[in-house]
């Protein structure tokens, strides 16, 4: 369990680092060059930097403390920021789940034939040992067909992370682009919230420290 947390601490920390550009501004970098004698030359190489990008705010603006994209590559930076907005989604269905679990909120009748019903299984790690054990292989399917054929980028989108594949619009482009900047920001940092949230009531409740305050 300890592995895990760590691993988990990680990969939210590296999901704090920038992706996708919008406005991405370029500067010069001296690179060294041989001249005829051997002697070195700086040579001016256009280099991407990513101060202005979506994310990117006071109080921390860039924040990229192992430099994972100070080379200014910008196929890696697209790869982290799907990275942080997947991990982002997931992890905000995970808090929501998490709390409807916790207030008791549970489908009505049987998970199977025997005769386990939903309202006996428990909240979070529990869960895993009151299901049997084809809920549980459902459920890895499941989440499987989401991730290999729906939750992706088929026809190419607008930007990293839009799944809408000119199919599921609802309304998105009736907004004028500094509406849908500002949308797609409120997402981005609900998801950085969301992923220590989930981060945290895991670790609480292997700890034995519920940070669910109980109701009377």
């Amino acid at each position: 369990m300890k592995t895990f947390i760590i691993a988990s601490l990680i990969v939210t920390a590296a999901a704090f680092a920038p992706a996708n550009t919008d406005k991405s501004s370029t500067s010069l970098m001296a690179k060294p060059k041989k001249g005829a004698k051997g002697k070195g030359k700086a040579a001016p190489v256009a280099t991407l930097t990513f101060e202005s990008e979506l994310g990117a705010q006071p109080p921390l603006g860039f924040f990229d403390p192992l430099g994972l994209v100070a080379d200014g590559d910008q196929a890696k930076f697209d790869r982290l920021r799907f990275v942080e907005l997947k991990h982002g989604r997931i992890s905000m269905l995970a808090v929501v789940g998490y709390l409807v679990q916790e207030a008791g909120i549970r489908l009505p009748g049987n998970i199977d034939y025997a005769g386990t019903s939903f309202s006996s299984i428990r909240n979070g790690f529990a869960a895993f040992k009151d299901m049997p054990s084809g809920g549980i292989a459902q459920l890895v399917l499941f989440v499987g067909f989401l991730e290999l054929a729906v939750m992706k980028d088929i026809t190419g989108g607008d930007f990293v992370g839009d799944f809408r594949n000119e199919s599921f619009d609802l309304g998105w482009d009736s907004f004028d682009p500094e509406t849908q900047r500002q949308k797609r920001g409120i997402e981005l940092n609900q998801g950085r919230a969301a992923m220590m949230g989930i981060l945290a009531l895991m670790v609480h409740e292997q700890l034995g420290v519920s940070l669910i305050p109980q109701l009377p």
